[in-house]
């Protein structure tokens, strides 16, 4: 069976967000790491290449094989901001209905730019998806 891709590394998380070309974009992921340090009360750490996560957790896949996963994280994609939040066990609708403009899908909530979204309500989520994240 093939081993997962995607490890935590000693990869430099300052590098890689100096890395991102959008200005915005790259002001977001600073202000996302402050969110994501202190909801999980990890410093952030690369997985693979273009992940930034904190915190570390055991899941089983369906052949009921435990690795390794982040708690939270997120990474600066080309069409969005993707958040990686569990499985969105902590989402519920008032949650979402009062975050603003986002899309999910697969335990990612996927937003533009925090701008978009009440960070206030972003912060309660990534606090409940990383408390719940065992």
């Amino acid at each position: 069976m093939a081993e997962i891709k995607t490890k935590e590394n000693e990869a430099s998380v300052e590098d890689f967000i100096n890395a991102v070309s959008n200005e915005n974009v790259r002001q977001d992921c600073l202000k996302i790491v402050d969110l994501m340090s202190k909801a999980t009360d990890a410093g952030p750490k690369m997985w693979g290449d273009s992940i930034v996560g904190f915190g570390k957790r055991t899941l089983k896949n369906s052949a009921g094989r435990e690795f390794e996963w982040l708690k939270v994280g997120f990474s600066p994609r080309k069409q969005n901001i993707t958040l990686y939040l569990g499985t969105g066990e902590a989402w519920n609708e008032d949650l979402l209905s009062n975050l603003g403009k986002h899309k999910t899908g697969m335990g990612c909530l996927y937003i533009k730019r925090l701008s978009d979204v009440d960070e206030n309500v972003l912060e309660k989520m990534i606090r409940e998806s990383a408390a719940k994240a065992i």
